[in-house]
């Protein structure tokens, strides 16, 4: 290793995430060296899509390079960790958004440089190539965590150039920033199946629900991005329609699910107040229907 370059690449996983970073991180010209995965098929058939890079176990991929990226479900962080040869000055590298960087307590015992890049995407689908890994990655965001400045530098490059957009996570945030970040994506499709609750209880032909909401969907995000949450509002909270607020509630309340709505519609008048588009008197009346 050359100073605190970080220079070779290995990565133990060969799932989703791995193949992402791996096949990224090739066309960018890095160099992944070694590649390993507890099914030795899959760490034989990632490799071959690598230049350069060796299938190997996990010791192995630990030993052959300087920065090591742990791309394994978040309960196998910590055994993983303990068991692999980690030496002095290499940096184990977990790709997790909730596990604690506790969780390389062996790695930083053994002197080992410890940190954390997760990237903020959905890697829900198979990647095709380099370009689709890229393509899915660029503009997503990064969120890194090191204690060490030359590997927090190192994993801020790495993820610039991936075409993400690295953030500094504070120490202890992890469990925090996961859990606000599954409201932006899981969560969106628990939204979606109460939304096709109603819909199916009002009679409505439930193979129409997604191409009827999805475009709304869309088009609240893309709003959103270009305006903020405040500048995106719509809606009759946002106009401060009582009359239809209240027929939504009636409707509701007819199929037992008035209790979500108004919940969500309290955070939803929180931002309508924000805005400053209402009168003190149609907060209160919208206040009155979603409060009591």
């Amino acid at each position: 290793m050359q100073g605190s370059s970080f220079a070779t690449i290995a990565i133990v996983g060969a799932g989703r995430l791995a193949r992402c970073l791996g096949l990224g991180l090739a066309a960018c010209g890095e160099a992944v060296v070694a590649v390993a995965s507890r099914t030795p098929a899959h760490a034989a058939a990632f490799a071959a899509e690598l230049p350069g890079a060796r299938p190997c176990d996990a010791a192995e991929a630990v030993r052959a390079a300087e920065l090591v990226l742990l791309t394994v479900p978040d309960d196998a962080i910590a055994p993983l960790a303990a068991a692999l040869p980690w030496r002095a000055g290499q940096a184990a590298v977990h790709c997790s958004g909730a596990t604690p960087l506790d969780a390389l307590a062996a790695a930083r015992a053994a002197g080992a440089r410890v940190g954390g890049l997760h990237p903020l995407q959905i890697f829900s689908g198979p990647v095709a190539d380099a370009a689709a890994a890229l393509a899915l990655l660029d503009g997503s965001a990064a969120a890194v965590e090191a204690a060490d400045a030359a590997l927090h530098a190192r994993l801020e490059q790495l993820a610039g150039r991936l075409g993400m957009r690295p953030f500094a996570l504070p120490p202890g945030a992890r469990a925090a920033y996961h859990a606000a970040a599954g409201y932006a994506a899981s969560f969106l499709l628990s939204l979606l199946d109460e939304a096709g609750a109603i819909w199916r209880g009002a009679g409505l032909p439930a193979g129409a629900l997604l191409p009827a909401l999805l475009p709304l969907a869309r088009g609240t995000l893309a709003a959103a991005e270009a305006r903020g949450l405040v500048g995106a509002l719509s809606g009759p909270i946002s106009r401060g329609d009582a009359g239809v607020v209240g027929a939504h509630l009636a409707a509701l309340e007819a199929q037992g699910r008035a209790g979500f709505y108004r919940l969500i519609a309290q955070r939803q008048l929180a931002l309508a107040r924000a805005s400053g588009r209402l009168d003190a008197a149609a907060l209160a009346r919208l206040e009155a229907l979603l409060v009591g």
